[in-house]
């Protein structure tokens, strides 16, 4: 499977890391999941929506169609081969298709899987493990096309959750046009900027805690590359 960072740009993001710590209290821990979850509700909603439809339609046809060239149309087996082939055939393309996987599981659910998700690589990553809880969690899931920063009680003293949201437009413009390195690079730049504006400072005494280099995961998996 082809890297989603070169060894160039993992080291851009390391250093961006680096230097937007420099200037702040902040720990930045970026981390870019392939996806947050199987969404099955999908698939089943593709097979079951498909089956309907072509159901409606069957039914529709045995009611204008007085030839007999679709007698096997009107047999209890016949229908049911159709459900069963048309559904076979609607999960199938469901699970082949992103976006219909998207749409199908519906926003609210992607979000609240997704928030889940981070809270989890919150935890794994030990992003509350710094001595004055200022670390920062930027959260990418690829497949739902959702982002999210999580601060520790440190930084949401200072900064609230509406703060972020620019940063996290950026950084979905930029990967919507196919340069996922060049924004994280900016996101993690605004960061440190903002937590510099909103006085966490960096202290004299203050160490590097956690690792900066990016994290990639894929689900169900400790470390993609």
């Amino acid at each position: 499977m082809q890297p989603l960072f070169s060894d160039t740009e993992r080291e851009r993001l390391r250093a961006a890391v680096e230097a937007a710590e420099g200037n702040t209290a902040g720990e930045i821990v970026p981390f870019i999941l392939n996806r947050s979850g199987p969404y099955d509700v999908a698939i089943w909603r593709g097979a079951a929506g498909a089956a309907v439809t072509v159901l409606g339609v069957a039914l529709i046809v045995m009611q204008v169609y007085d030839g007999w060239g679709l007698s096997w149309l009107y047999a209890s087996w016949g229908s049911t081969l159709l459900t069963l082939i048309a559904g076979t055939l609607g999960a199938g393309l469901v699970a082949i298709s992103p976006p219909l996987q998207r749409w199908l599981a519906g926003r609210a659910l992607i979000e609240e899987t997704v928030h889940r998700r981070a809270m989890q690589a919150f935890v794994e990553e030990e992003v509350f493990d710094t001595r004055d809880r200022t670390g920062i969690l930027i959260f990418i899931s690829l497949f739902e096309h959702h982002i999210e920063v999580l601060g520790d009680t440190g930084i949401n003293q200072h900064v609230q959750p509406e703060a972020w949201v620019s940063i996290v437009e950026h950084l979905r413009e930029a990967i919507r046009d196919d340069r996922l390195a060049d924004g994280l690079v900016q996101a993690i730049d605004e960061c440190g900027q903002l937590l510099a504006r909103r006085g966490i400072g960096v202290q004299e005494d203050d160490p590097n805690e956690l690792s900066d280099r990016v994290r990639v995961r894929r689900r169900e998996e400790r470390d993609a590359e």
